[in-house]
């Protein structure tokens, strides 16, 4: 049976994978495009619904991206969420300007409740003054939604009625509901939003008429099963960095395969205190699965290559040469391949160019290219549509242990890019102690599951102390904490004073070598959140 599915169509917008996060939440499949996918292309997938999302431009503007009318003619079920909201109006007939009022932030929006977009969405509340939907005075319900427009709907399209407003938009959303027709100049994705799910549950299971079968449990199912009958009897390798991504194709690629599976882990000593061991205890010879695991000690080779680097840029070229040249060697015992697992995500898929329209933010180093040191026939990318939290809630359906599937983002290059300054083994021991520390407890005091990333970094400082009778020339500990939606952006955490002092006493007296600590207040931008 045909899987169904609700594509987005992206104008750019910062928050298109939210979108189809959003939807997937629903439990409906939804896949992102650019704009400038051919019309004849989004017929062939015969989805169920579309969304047009967000976008920078202005959709009067010569060169702005836009969409054929075509499009609104399928009898498919479209919503529009503020670019694609006037893009809409403005191919079918209506009219969009410069607002006299910018809107932007949150917002209160007067909904009709009629509209099945809206059920069951706001408390009924009396209407503004001076607002023109008079036909809907009885039935308007207040929410809160996420507003971010200098544009705005002047005149909808004709055969549209408005069926949201607020105090400065008179036309903040409108419905064809003949055409399956919907559009929102607000962003319901958002979390700001407070009953944006709901809205678009309402679009993709009450208007499009998804029945919701996008379930973690089958998707595993199927994908085991797949993977079974392409790989047959031949031989898979995969390279296993102990990460969230890694480790879930690689259990999966073990459910499907078992010991045709080979997965080389290279331990280059910047992972996090006893995390070698830790993925050691899961996938070798002693963990649940079938699978041949190798893993390569490269600890003194990584600080030998890093010896006197002191630049972030050069460490991360050696790290990541480095690793292709460790994983060449293992690859090359073990001969040739038919398969090579990667653990790539559909942020990757998306970020690299390859799905929706948003820049190309990254050439990432799992989507595009095939690395050139091992035979193999054909690369297996399990997870290639899932999303990070998707990921997670596959490994929890395979049984992989918590502690691995809820790890922290970890960058690549490893500590090696939290620690300033030349990379050391002392260095290595102490932010390895110093963010153990730190993990165990924000874990004690119940902050684990709402930080979106936290950690300790090594600064290049070094500064007097007194420990007991003695001065001391030692190290500052630097500790991050950020929340974010989506990594583009954050803010840091406002982390208990007492649990921050606990954590500082803690690192003073049981981490060698270091007499401060301090808190990173910076927010992403103008910082990062990493701390290179």
């Amino acid at each position: 049976m045909e899987q169904e599915k609700v594509i987005v169509i992206d104008f750019g917008g910062q928050y298109n994978q939210l979108v189809a996060r959003r939807v997937r939440e629903c439990n409906v499949y939804c896949e992102i495009y650019s704009y400038r996918t051919d019309i004849e292309q989004i017929k062939g997938m015969n989805p169920r619904g579309i969304i047009l999302t967000g976008g920078p431009n202005s959709c009067y503007e010569a060169d702005s991206p836009t969409y054929t009318k075509e499009l609104f003619e399928l009898g498919i079920p479209v919503l529009g969420l503020c670019y694609g909201a006037q893009l809409m109006m403005h191919v079918l007939g209506g009219k969009v300007e410069k607002a006299p009022v910018r809107e932007y932030g949150k917002t209160e929006v007067y909904v009709d409740s009629r509209s099945e977009l809206f059920a069951s969405v706001g408390n009924k509340t009396d209407r503004t003054a001076g607002v023109t939907c008079e036909d809907h005075k009885t039935d308007d319900h207040a929410t809160i939604c996420w507003m971010s427009h200098t544009d705005y709907i002047s005149k909808p399209a004709p055969g549209f009625e408005i069926i949201a407003h607020t105090a400065d938009c008179p036309v903040a959303s409108v419905q064809n509901t003949e055409r399956n027709l919907y559009a929102i100049q607000f962003h319901p994705e958002v979390l700001h939003t407070q009953e944006g799910t709901r809205m678009l549950y309402n679009f993709v299971r009450k208007i499009c008429g998804c029945a919701g079968t996008w379930r973690m449990d089958s998707f595993v199912e199927n994908s085991i099963r797949e993977i079974r009958q392409k790989v047959g009897d031949g031989k898979v390798l995969c390279a296993l960095s102990g990460g969230v991504d890694s480790s879930v194709a690689a259990v999966m690629l073990a459910k499907a395969i078992g010991n045709q599976l080979t997965c080389v882990f290279v331990d280059h000593g910047l992972l996090r205190k006893n995390e070698g061991d830790e993925v050691a205890e899961v996938f070798g010879p002693n963990g649940p699965y079938d699978l041949n695991f190798v893993r390569v000690n490269a600890q003194e080779r990584y600080y030998s290559k890093l010896a006197g680097v002191t630049d972030p840029e050069k460490k991360r070229k050696i790290i990541g040469e480095e690793f292709i040249r460790v994983f060449e060697e293992e690859a090359k015992k073990i001969g040739a391949v038919d398969f090579l697992v990667q653990g790539t995500i559909y942020p990757d898929v998306v970020e690299s160019g390859l799905g929706g329209e948003s820049a190309v933010i990254k050439s990432h180093h799992n989507v595009g290219g095939l690395p050139d040191c091992v035979d193999f026939k054909e690369i297996i990318e399990p997870l290639r549509n899932l999303f990070k939290d998707e990921v997670r809630k596959a490994g929890l359906e395979m049984g992989l242990p918590e502690k691995l599937v809820f790890r922290q983002p970890f960058p690549g290059p490893g500590l090696g890019i939290r620690i300033i300054g030349e990379v050391t083994p002392e260095k290595v021991r102490i932010v390895q102690d110093a963010d153990a520390i730190y993990r165990e407890e924000i874990a004690n005091a119940g902050l684990d599951k709402g930080i979106g990333q936290y950690f300790a970094a090594l600064t290049n400082m070094r500064s007097v102390g007194v420990m007991g009778d003695e001065r001391t020339y030692d190290y500052a500990v630097a500790l991050r904490a950020v929340n974010t939606i989506d990594f583009m952006t954050a803010e840091s955490a406002e982390i208990p004073w007492d649990v921050l002092q606990k954590v500082m006493s803690r690192i003073i007296n049981e981490v060698r070598g270091v007499n401060r600590v301090f808190y990173d207040l910076t927010s992403k931008p103008p910082g990062t959140i990493e701390f290179e």
